[in-house]
């Protein structure tokens, strides 16, 4: 008899994930595609790193080990990079290159809760936040945060899930937010670090948005707050697969407090002995000024797409729309448009089969009243955006 998989291993797949696989049969059979799913900047890495990769391809270099954490360079060059965006000193020693920020999340996780420990998220929100927090055996606890906290966890949501669930250990935090781009300010950041240092809690802030931000003209901390600009005990998460476009380079990062560094670096040489050098290497000129300059004029690109999508919600006819203060994505209610279907799910599926555009559905982020939402990312332009707001009114309309 086949022996099962693990308990711990039973988490839900990201269902962006089934609708790419569907995106891709569709397109190999021919059909004209517009993906609105993913996360992913239609961009690419910015023209200094592409070419340093080549150079280092080219150079026949061996590509060895590196580092667990990183190579010096590059640590260097991403606390360089807190000065320029926060004026923070950061130590490099403090920097832990990881295999994208997912990496990040899995090494961070596990050095900093033990099995058993409650965790606190804000739903709707990254699933893998969830799934790689069950998977190791922590408790996860949802918070329910809707438009009254602009989808943010506050201290008072915090009382009430330690006092419904026990004591918190953690608490994971998302500005810009993923699915529904919004961000905490100053403020709200400072009450949010001051309940956890009150409750022994560890906030662990995901800042892989930083810098697609839509702030208005003279808006205080216009690419977001930098948690450690707070607190050092504080874990900090970033990536280079937003702002730099870089998804498929699998680099990432997280600030480690000092007490959390010798089992960060420890756990890191086992499970994936170092990220991958000729990324690592090339990366190093993702903060040249050019790369700085071509990540800006995408993120113009996306103030542009976002605008221009905005203008064509009433089209649309959805219901109630998250503020989309950051990230790339359009979070909203189908309102009347779900009439019909079962689900999201349901709506989503149909509306690919029928006119070849791909959204994610909000189950996704959220197991309960995602049912009734969607995703979509802006993220492809503003030519593919409105292209399939085109497609998605005529199905709507031909039901």
């Amino acid at each position: 008899m086949p022996q099962p998989a693990s308990s711990r291993s039973q988490v839900p797949g990201f269902k962006v994930m089934e609708v790419l696989q569907r995106v891709a049969e569709l397109r190999e059979a021919g059909r004209d595609v517009i993906s609105l799913c993913a996360g992913e900047p239609s961009g690419g890495a910015p023209t200094p790193v592409s070419r340093r990769a080549a150079e280092i391809h080219a150079s026949g270099t061996a590509l060895t080990y590196t580092p667990a954490l990183g190579v010096a360079q590059l640590r260097n060059a991403i606390a360089g990079h807190y000065r320029r965006w926060y004026g923070l000193d950061v130590e490099p020693r403090n920097v832990a290159v990881t295999t994208g920020s997912s990496g990040a999340f899995m090494l961070l996780f596990l050095t900093a809760f033990n099995p058993g420990d409650r965790v606190a998220l804000a739903k709707p929100g990254y699933p893998a936040y969830r799934n790689i927090l069950k998977a190791l055996g922590i408790e996860v606890v949802e918070i329910a945060c809707g438009p009254a906290t602009r989808y943010q966890p506050t201290p008072e949501l915090l009382d009430a899930a330690a006092e419904t669930h026990g004591p918190l250990a953690g608490v994971v935090l998302a500005s810009p937010a993923n699915p529904t781009g919004t961000m905490v300010d100053r403020g709200e950041l400072t009450a949010l670090a001051d309940w956890c240092r009150t409750n022994d809690a560890r906030l662990v802030s995901d800042e892989i948005y930083h810098g697609i931000t839509y702030p208005e003209a003279g808006a205080a901390d216009p690419r977001g707050v930098c948690a450690w600009e707070l607190d050092r005990a504080m874990i900090v998460i970033s990536s280079f697969s937003k702002y730099w476009g870089m998804t498929g380079w699998r680099l990432g990062w997280a600030l480690v407090p000092d007490s959390l560094l010798g089992a960060v670096d420890a756990l890191a040489g086992n499970v994936a002995l170092c990220p991958p050098a000729p990324a690592q290497f090339a990366a190093v000129e993702a903060f040249s000024e050019e790369s700085y300059g071509e990540a800006d004029a995408f993120l113009a690109e996306f103030a542009e797409t976002r605008d221009a999508l905005l203008a064509e919600l009433p089209r649309l006819e959805w219901g109630d729309v998250a503020p989309a203060d950051g990230a790339f994505y359009l979070y909203a209610e189908l309102g009347e448009q779900l009439r019909g279907f079962a689900d999201s799910a349901e709506y989503c599926s149909a509306l690919l089969e029928a006119e070849g555009v791909a959204l994610t559905p909000g189950s996704d982020f959220d197991d309960d009243g995602g049912r009734t939402a969607v995703r979509l990312s802006f993220a492809a332009g503003r030519e593919q955006v409105l292209a399939a707001v085109d497609r998605i009114v005529r199905f709507q309309t031909a039901r």
